[in-house]
């Protein structure tokens, strides 16, 4: 599955226009609040911490129109705790967007 940061700015600017001041704050914020579920699912040792921070993710993916972020959150919350394979997943993905 592929994960476009363009997504991402494609969203920012239809919500906001032009202004590449706004979009780059609301771009940092996304990336910001991601890295921090992304923290809560490497330190998770439950399935209820897992999957909280995993639909979090999820919501805030939704909330900024992500949709490939918004499936591979939800493939994390269907996984284990901990799953090194998911974790880098996510990380790869987190990584696209703070590159674009």
């Amino acid at each position: 599955m592929s994960y476009d940061p363009g997504a991402l700015d494609a969203a920012l600017a239809a919500a906001v226009g032009d202004d590449a001041a706004l979009i780059a704050d609301l771009r940092y914020a996304f990336i910001e609040s991601a890295e921090r579920q992304l923290d809560l699912l490497e330190r998770a040792r439950c399935d209820a911490n897992w999957e909280i921070a995993a639909w979090r993710l999820k919501g805030l993916a939704a909330s900024f129109g992500v949709v490939g972020l918004m499936a591979l959150a939800e493939e994390a919350a269907r996984s284990v705790p901990g799953d090194p394979v998911m974790l880098r997943k996510l990380r790869a993905a987190l990584v696209g967007f703070e590159a674009a």
